[in-house]
């Protein structure tokens, strides 16, 4: 999963950041609302962890505005805020959550599951594909009940596509959604990624082909028999 943290101090940001890598979330930091903004124009993220008080665009008016335009995005604002009218003001912008500073990284990881949870968004607690069964909330993944062992980009390489059944991706949509931006790697390394979690899937009993090859395309999910 894709996060946009937008958040001008970094004595927050960066223990945000290095918590949620460590939960298999991909996280980019925008430092000011304009550079969030510009941001949402061009990717697409599945949450948008906010700050209220943000030079340039505040939290609350980029809120608006993302929302006058159609974006239907979970937003969770964060803010050293917390009267009432403060929050009412946060939700009525069109926020989803509201989480007030100082914070314990445990409870706004258990905001974000609980807001992907939610609508649209609903996700299963477990992910299956065949025999095959990804658990994002321990991080395990398991073939006809013989544990794989991936590396962090695998899972989310794996979880990616198990969140996207029949889809096709190319490896540039794979990389903007996997990947930060300021640490986008070559194309490549997308297929050795993927022929490292096949490899893996192999050697447990598993297809050797669970992603397959579209050629001229990308890459998908293997239909199962």
């Amino acid at each position: 999963m894709k996060i946009l943290l937008v958040e001008d101090d970094e004595n927050i940001a960066l223990p945000v950041v290095e918590d949620l890598s460590d939960r298999h979330y991909v996280v980019e930091i925008a430092h000011d609302g304009q550079e969030a903004f510009e941001l949402l124009d061009v990717f697409e993220y599945d949450l948008i962890l906010l700050d209220v008080m943000l030079p340039k665009i505040d939290g609350i008016s980029l809120c608006q505005r993302l929302r006058s335009q159609g974006c239907q995005t979970p937003i969770l604002m964060l803010t050293a805020r917390d009267t009432v009218s403060d929050r009412v003001k946060g939700l009525d912008a069109g926020a989803d959550d509201y989480l007030v500073k100082p914070f314990a990284l445990q409870e706004l990881s258990a905001r974000i599951r609980a807001l992907m949870r939610r609508g649209e968004s609903s996700l299963p607690p477990v992910l299956s594909w065949g025999d095959l069964s990804l658990d994002p909330n321990t991080c395990e993944v398991f073939y006809q009940e013989k544990l794989v062992n991936l590396s962090p980009k695998e899972f989310r390489l794996l979880e990616f596509f198990l969140r996207h059944p029949h889809q096709v991706f190319s490896r540039m949509q794979i990389l903007d959604h996997l990947w930060p931006l300021e640490q986008l790697p070559e194309e490549t390394t997308v297929k050795a990624h993927i022929s490292s979690l096949r490899q893996k899937i192999k050697a447990v009993g598993g297809v050797s082909d669970l992603i397959e090859t579209v050629y001229g395309l990308g890459y998908r999910l293997k239909e199962q028999p």
